[in-house]
């Protein structure tokens, strides 16, 4: 035993110093993919279109987190940027789309000197100027989602004349995503976000303002106790200048190792104090916590909300994600919520379904296999009556939309717009790019503009070519490690599953990032270690790449060695 101890001690060097060159060549590739360089990258090819261009098309390709707002002046919806992971890369967009509401059409217009490709931002559309569309923020993601860029820049779209202008002001938010922005009076408000960069994360609970006649930031520092810091809420203006803040999501850390996240369900309004307005002094404001009455909604993330009336707001889909040791799953919604914004009141959105053609005394009835019409008298027995009354019923029941998160809503006119969204098969992603129209007066139900057919998606395993590429080199030393030649359970020391002694374990349903947020330490000194050994130089920034790679690939090879083990347990 005492040489089978020596081995494994070798072998699980051996792991590391070859986990760590893998890392390196993956940490390479990624700095190929340097954020900044592929951002600036973006800007210059923007910068040698000269042109402004308009071509029809086909319905934007499907994403989330992008935007969506009417346009003030004519009867058309505009989505700007968005992402879309296909189960191997992650791509975000920049490009942008006008919805003709009359011809039910799309057109794709690239104007140049845009924002860079984002998601997870925000946008208002204004009526002044000819029309305006506001962007402020979001992120940009590398393929492989190990790296990310938070923006904190403000754009404008002048849409009369199709030219998009970038804002230059001091003192405004930092860099982050999921924030939520709304136009109050002649200002722009943002609250919450979120900045993450792997290794460490932060939330935020702080409050701006965008002066929109002095084009000028500023930090709102409101009395009273306000919400906790929190991306994704929903934030919603009232009519007298107020502004509404529910639900949301965090992580916090609860101790070193373990973060908690937190669907947050509580409701916050923001106000201006009365009489606190003077000439050349900043606005003050407060906050106050509220209790809304009515039928609620459970709690749930990815909800999406838009003002519908001057007191009225709708609230639609999201999801309750439920986790265990094992696995995070998730119960997706299709159902509606209206808030009243004055009353602070929760209403159950029931939709009326069509009214079928009936008349006083007779009614036109379409059989069901061969489509011939017949008319049928009221006056029958109480059998047909009884029959045709539930087929009725059931032909009034109204479309609605899939279960989804994260959709995009918008009113034009008395129409609630509805775009896209997000929900999962197992494993699987779904994103889609389907359009629905809710006429808010009738209040009967959803009508398809666009279809989806997430069949027709996309997805794409995660590849295994990095194991399929080890094949060739000596994998003796995997014995130490439960991979290939590794013993069986009895040449443990406890009996069990064996791990590297030289790594730390994983933690029951610990993900990558935790795991490398608990332990960062332990693989930056074996990225240093393994730097040294090849005489390469790194920056500090490098070798966090590098260190967090390796992390990763002992954390996916931990996971398939208790898969495996699990495997021949059962046999």
């Amino acid at each position: 035993m005492g040489k089978k101890k020596d081995k494994k001690g070798k072998g699980a060097e051996k792991t590391a110093l070859k986990t760590a060159k893998k890392a390196e060549k993956k940490a390479r590739a990624e700095a190929d993919e340097d954020l900044e360089a592929l951002i600036a990258e973006f800007q210059e090819l923007d910068r040698k279109r000269t042109q402004v261009t308009e071509e029809p098309c086909a319905p934007p390709l499907p994403r989330c987190n992008g935007s969506l707002v009417a346009h003030p002046e004519k009867e058309e919806l505009i989505l700007f940027g968005g992402e879309y992971y296909n189960g191997q890369k992650t791509f975000v967009y920049n490009d942008l789309f006008f919805y003709s509401i009359k011809k039910n059409e799309w057109s794709q217009v690239r104007i140049p000197e845009g924002p860079p490709p984002r998601c997870a931002h925000q946008a208002v559309s204004l009526a002044q100027g000819g029309g305006q569309m506001w962007v402020f923020g979001g992120e940009f993601a590398s393929p492989s989602q190990s790296q990310f860029y938070h923006y904190k820049d403000l754009w404008v779209l002048h849409l009369a004349t199709r030219k998009w202008e970038k804002i230059n002001s001091s003192g405004g938010p930092t860099s982050r995503s999921g924030h939520r922005m709304v136009a109050v009076k002649r200002q722009l408000v943002v609250f919450g976000g979120f900045h993450d960069n792997i290794i460490n994360y932060q939330y935020f609970c702080d409050v701006y303002a965008f002066n929109l006649d002095m084009y000028q930031w500023g930090r709102l520092s409101p009395s009273g106790v306000g919400p906790s810091p929190r991306s994704a809420c929903q934030l919603v203006p009232t009519p007298d200048g107020s502004v509404i803040v529910y639900g949301g999501y965090s992580k916090t850390k609860v101790k070193r190792d373990v973060d908690k996240g937190t669907v947050h369900s509580d409701m916050f309004v923001l106000s201006p104090e009365k009489g606190s307005t003077t000439e050349g002094a900043p606005q003050k404001w407060k906050w106050a916590h509220v209790k809304p009455s009515g039928i609620k909604p459970s709690p749930r993330c990815g909800f999406s909300s838009c003002v519908t009336a001057p007191n009225r707001a709708v609230f639609f889909g999201g999801v309750q994600d439920e986790e265990d040791e094992e696995e995070l799953s998730g119960d997706f919604f299709d159902d509606s919520y209206m808030l009243d914004l004055e009353n602070k009141k929760w209403f159950l959105t029931n939709l009326k379904g069509r009214k079928s053609s009936k008349r006083r005394r007779r009614r036109a009835k379409k059989d069901k296999e061969t489509g011939a019409e017949s008319s049928e008298s009221e006056d029958d027995s109480g059998e047909r009556e009884e029959k045709s009354g539930s087929d009725s019923e059931e032909e009034s029941i109204p479309l609605v939309p899939s279960p989804r998160m994260n959709t995009l809503m918008v009113v034009k006119g008395k129409i609630l717009f509805l775009y896209g969204g997000v929900y999962e098969e197992g494993d699987k992603q779904v994103t889609l790019n389907d359009l629905y129209a809710l006429d808010l007066h009738k209040m009967d139900e959803w009508r398809a503009l666009v279809t989806s057919n997430p069949q027709d998606q996309e997805w794409l395993e995660e590849s295994s070519s990095e194991e399929e590429e080890d094949g060739d080199e000596d994998d003796s030393h995997l014995g130490a490690t439960g991979g290939k030649n590794s013993g069986s359970a009895s040449d443990s020391d406890e009996g069990g599953l064996e791990t590297k002694p030289d790594h730390p374990s994983v933690l029951a349903g610990e993900n990558v990032a935790d795991f490398f947020s608990r332990t960062k330490d332990h693989w930056m000194d074996l990225a240093r270690k393994s730097a040294e050994e090849e005489s390469q130089s790194f920056s500090e920034k490098a070798l966090k790449k590098i260190a967090f790679q390796m992390a990763k690939l002992f954390h996916e090879e931990q996971a398939k060695t208790t898969e495996d083990g699990s495997q021949e347990e059962g046999h």
